[in-house]
C-alpha cells in the first residue's frame, strides 16, 4: 500500500471522526465539558475558513495537521464510549459533512481584528 494510499484513508477516516464528535456533541448523554471542547474542534475542523490560511508555508496546514488531531483526540476522551460508538455509526451513513458558518464568521472577525490591530500598530509607529 503506498504512501499517499495511506493518508487519503487517515484523512477520510479523520473527517469521519470529526462528523462523529460533532454529533456526539449535538447529543443529551454527553456531559457540558465534553460538549464544549467537541463542538470547539468540530467547529474549526467543519469550517470552511482556517485560522491560519493553508497558503502560509508550514504553518498553513500545521493546524490541520496538530490541531485538529489533538483537539479530536481530547473530545473522543471526554465523550462517553457509548455516546461516541452511536455517533460513529451515523456518521458512517452521513454522505455530506456538515459545514459551521459560524465558525467560520467567527474566524473571519478574527482575521479582520487582527488586521485593524496591525492597521493601528502601523500608523502608531510608522506615520
Amino acid at each position: 500500500m503506498s504512501a499517499i494510499s495511506r493518508l487519503r484513508r487517515w484523512a477520510t477516516a479523520l473527517k469521519q471522526r470529526v462528523i462523529a464528535v460533532y454529533l456526539a456533541a449535538r447529543d443529551p448523554r454527553t456531559p457540558f465539558a465534553a460538549k464544549l471542547v467537541a463542538l470547539v474542534v468540530a467547529a474549526y475542523a467543519l469550517s470552511p475558513i482556517d485560522l491560519i490560511p493553508d497558503f502560509i508555508p508550514v504553518l498553513g496546514y500545521l493546524d490541520d495537521l496538530l490541531l485538529v488531531p489533538l483537539g479530536l483526540w481530547l473530545a473522543v476522551r471526554m465523550i462517553p464510549a457509548q455516546v461516541l460508538a452511536d455517533a460513529d455509526i451515523k456518521a458512517a451513513t452521513i454522505a455530506n459533512r456538515p459545514t459551521n458558518h459560524y465558525a467560520a464568521a467567527v474566524i473571519v472577525a478574527l482575521w479582520c481584528a487582527a488586521a485593524f490591530a496591525s492597521y493601528l500598530w502601523l500608523r502608531k509607529h510608522l506615520g
